[in-house]
């Protein structure tokens, strides 16, 4: 359905609702920037670049209401805001396809689009089917799926808060310094907390996670050399795992002596605890990872940030591979 979007476009479009900026590298000095970013993390990052953000530049965020990244439905603000902003910043994966119909729709020389899938390149990763794990059953894929949860890597989130730094000094170069510096102050942020994940692995007398539920965290396990099990793929629609599926993940849970078993944050637990109480013991703990796909503006207003819930994770993960 998000393809309708082309029509709602199409109408904006004649109705003169989008507007654009007259000079397609700097700003005028009388406008603020306008940024639009569509998930938390995104927003986050940009946040931080902008710092005390003299220049007043009008922030948005499209995806806080806690609406998760695969299911969102774009208003027609919500284009109309696309369209006239001077800097997009978006994930670029498989549930984004509604932005790329509204980018060809709309023509806006003067701004700059940030697709994080595209700024990592090479870094972005396959979809993963391991062992166990249910198969997509709703289609056939003729290309591979890439695993869109690239936030979820500090080492992701570095390059990209780099990627937004560059673009922001391009539009404001009047505030350049102030955006490299706030930028250097916010890597070596991510830098310290990239070495506490990375000694927290390197000291863990286990290093396998089981999870009952979804599995985004790929990029994160990756960096740090953990391996997982897990009853669906990151993006997956699926949400009852089948009995062949839980003896499995039971299985992996008592063979490897661990001591929990993981979910998202959004899930009802019924999966993970149902694997629980197919293992031997079945007194492992239920620990839950936050994928950062649900983070609405209480959160934010509450004083949540990339940083807060990625050293939450960190000290799950402690407990989970003890």
């Amino acid at each position: 359905m998000k393809r309708m979007l082309v029509f709602l476009l199409t109408a904006l479009l004649l109705f003169g609702a989008i507007g654009c900026r007259s000079n397609a590298a700097v700003k005028p000095e009388s406008d603020s920037l306008k940024i639009v970013t569509t998930i938390f993390p995104i927003y986050d990052w940009t946040k931080n670049v902008l710092g005390t953000n003299p220049s007043d530049a009008d922030l948005s965020l499209l995806l806080s209401n806690g609406v998760d990244l695969h299911s969102f439905q774009p208003t027609v603000a919500d284009i109309a805001s696309i369209a006239a902003c001077d800097l997009f910043v978006y994930v670029g994966g498989t549930s984004d396809q509604w932005v790329e119909d509204a980018l060809k729709q709309v023509s806006n020389p003067n701004r700059i689009v940030l697709n994080l899938m595209e700024v990592l390149g090479d870094a972005a990763k396959e979809e993963e089917l391991m062992e166990g794990m249910e198969p997509e059953t709703d289609e056939e894929e003729e290309e591979p799926e890439y695993d869109e949860h690239v936030w979820l890597s500090i080492q992701n989130a570095a390059a990209i808060t780099e990627a937004i730094a560059n673009a922001l000094t391009r539009l404001d170069p009047m505030q350049a310094d102030g955006y490299r510096k706030n930028a250097a102050d916010y890597l070596a942020k991510l830098n310290a907390l990239d070495t506490a994940y990375r000694d927290a692995a390197d000291a863990a007398p286990v290093r396998t996670l089981v999870f009952g539920d979804r599995f985004p965290f790929r990029y994160l396990t990756d960096d740090y050399g953990i391996s997982y099990y897990a009853a669906f793929l990151g993006c997956s629609a699926e949400t009852e795992a089948s009995f062949e599926t839980i003896t499995f993940l039971a299985r992996k849970v008592d063979e490897l002596g661990l001591h929990a078993v993981l979910q998202i944050e959004t899930s009802d637990g019924r999966i993970a605890e149902t694997i629980i109480k197919n293992t031997s013991t079945k007194n492992q703990k239920l620990l839950k990872l936050d994928s950062m796909q649900a983070v609405n503006a209480e959160r934010i207003a509450a004083g949540e940030t990339y940083l807060s819930i990625m050293e939450y994770n960190l000290a799950v993960l402690k407990d989970a591979l003890q």
